[in-house]
This record gives structure tokens, C-alpha cells and sequence, in this order.
């Protein structure tokens, strides 16, 4: 079983306290996003867990805790953009946010440890040529640190559209995605890093750069030992390439304060729910009451073979 935790909420930043807890007891209950009245039980034990993939903009608070991790196979997602607070509005300075980085690799190893540059998107301020100079600053920085860069450009969903309405955030062309995407390629093959897409649909093979698998199989297998085959999370979109996985955060409860985010409808709410979170609680927000309905966790069609 795959623990994703979390594609809905930056639980390493903000939830480390309540998901350590988690991991001594065993379990943790999930609500059902599209129906909040079932909870399924998720069992966190090492002997079911086969690998944990963390999302995270600032894992510092779980440095010193990882020896707790000591039985299970994890790796992170680690997004470090180069936008300022007028978008990543409560993110620490970026130099801070990159010593978490790096300290992190030290710890576990540059494989374990993926660059996200994403999204990119494009107004009077944030430009391709920033983007560029900034994805390169950042790479150089991040050499021999980690051995894989992701990224994507933004979609314009349209429960973000309050947020970014003031920002003058502007649709990017093709032309201009390939521009942008020949130039990471270049910075990241230049500083030693693979270098993918993550849920593009656009072609930029002839650039080196693959479609990715956030949470990836080819990966677990080589952090696991063991090879795995498993099938793709038909939960996504279909041009993302991740399998199967448990999602065990909460929408509406990342206090980041990135504009861009599809995870937060409601700043008013993620303060409401930020108060409703208990890190002794089996939820990530709020407690089991009398009207919920448990559910056994979705099936993951994945099967594992002994390498």
C-alpha cells in the first residue's frame, strides 16, 4: 500500500505532530473528500505500508523526527519556486527553505528527495526570462542534492480564480512552453538532474523531458528493493502518470497561502479548520462523531513481487 501524504495539505509544515502520532498508533481515519460523513480507516503498520511519499514547501519541522521513520520506505516531493510573498504568501524566505532542503538530502539521500519547480506561470512580473534565471540560481544551489526536477504550468481551475484575479496571471502559449521547457531542460541536464513534466499533456520529448509519476513505482522499487507493479491512480487527471495511493490529508487545510492552489477553496474555511485540528485526533481535522460511516480503505490494485 502507498501512503500519499499529501497531495490535499502540507502536512511535513503544518501536521508532522499529528502524523507522528499516527505512525506510533498504526492508523489514521481519512474523510472522504466527496463525502464527509465516511471515513475509511487507513492501518499504517510498516508490515502493510510499502512506501510514503511526502508533499511538502517546508518540511523543517519533521528533520529531527525522522529516525521515527525508521521502519518504512518514504521519499518527498519538495516544492521550492522562486515566487515572492505576493503569491507563496506565508512561506518562509527562500534561502531558508532551500538549507531545509538540502539538510533534508543529507539526511536521507538526493534520491529521496525531488525537486518541484511548480507551476510556472507568467505575468508582468513573473517572466520567462525570470523563470529561467531563478530555475537556474535555484539549480546550482541544489547540485549533487537531489537527482530529479518536476515541473508543470499552472491551470487555471476555477476555484482559484479569486485568488489569482489581481495578479494578471496570463495563458501560456505553446511556443512559450516550449521556450521555457528547452531551457530547464538545458539547466537541468547542465547541474546532473533527470527532468520531467508533471500532468502535461503538451510533447517536450524532443527536450528530454518525460511525462513523471509523482508517486512512482520505478522509484519505490528501487528505494523498496523488491519490484513493483501497480496500476495507475484513476483518481487523476489523465495526463498524470502516478499510481495508486492513499491520500490521507484534508482539503482546505494547507496554511501555506499559495494563491495557485487547487487544494484551498476558502482561506476563511482553512482558518476554521486549522482551529478544528487536534494532533491527538485519529482525523487531520476535527474528531470521529456518532453520524459517521466507517468504511474498509479503497483497494489498490498493485501487486508486489519478491525481486
Amino acid at each position: 500500500m502507498i501512503i500519499s501524504a499529501s497531495r490535499r495539505t502540507d502536512i511535513p509544515a503544518y501536521y508532522s505532530e499529528w502524523f507522528f502520532n499516527r505512525i506510533r498508533e498504526g492508523i489514521v481515519h481519512v474523510r472522504n473528500p466527496m463525502n464527509a460523513r465516511q471515513i475509511s480507516k487507513i492501518n499504517l503498520s510498516p508490515d502493510v505500508v510499502d512506501c510514503i511519499v511526502f508533499w511538502s514547501k517546508n518540511p523543517k519541522p519533521m528533520l529531527d523526527k525522522l529516525s521515527f521513520m525508521k521502519d518504512y520506505h518514504y521519499y518527498f516531493q519538495f516544492t521550492l519556486n522562486s515566487y515572492s510573498d505576493d503569491i507563496e504568501t506565508k512561506l518562509p524566505p527562500g534561502s531558508k527553505i532551500i538549507e531545509t532542503f538540502l539538510r533534508l538530502a543529507e539526511q536521507i539521500g538526493p534520491r529521496r528527495v525531488i525537486w518541484r519547480y511548480d507551476p510556472i506561470l507568467l505575468n508582468n512580473k513573473y517572466t520567462i526570462a525570470y523563470h529561467i534565471n531563478r530555475f537556474g540560481e535555484t539549480a546550482r544551489k541544489l547540485k549533487g542534492y537531489t537527482e530529479k526536477v518536476i515541473f508543470s504550468f499552472i491551470d487555471f481551475y476555477k476555484k482559484i480564480d479569486n485568488n489569482i484575479k489581481y495578479l494578471n496571471v496570463r495563458d501560456i502559449t505553446v511556443d512559450e512552453k516550449n521556450t521555457i521547457a528547452e531551457n530547464l531542460s538545458n539547466i537541468a541536464k547542465n547541474n546532473g538532474f533527470q527532468i520531467d513534466t508533471c500532468a502535461e499533456g503538451i510533447d517536450l520529448s524532443k527536450y528530454g523531458i518525460s511525462h513523471a509519476r509523482c508517486i512512482d513505482d520505478r522509484l519505490i522499487s528501487k528505494i523498496t528493493g523488491y519490484n513493483l507493479e501497480a496500476a495507475k491512480d484513476k483518481n487523476q487527471r489523465l495526463e498524470c502518470g502516478c499510481i495508486a495511493g492513499i491520500d490521507i490529508g484534508a482539503y482546505n487545510s494547507c496554511q501555506n497561502g499559495c494563491l495557485y492552489c487547487y487544494a484551498n477553496y476558502s482561506q476563511n474555511i482553512v482558518e476554521k479548520n486549522a482551529l478544528k485540528h487536534n494532533p491527538l485526533s485519529l482525523l487531520l481535522i476535527g474528531e470521529d462523531d456518532s453520524n459517521d460511516i466507517f468504511n474498509l480503505p479503497p483497494r489498490q490494485s498493485s501487486i508486489f513481487l519478491l525481486s
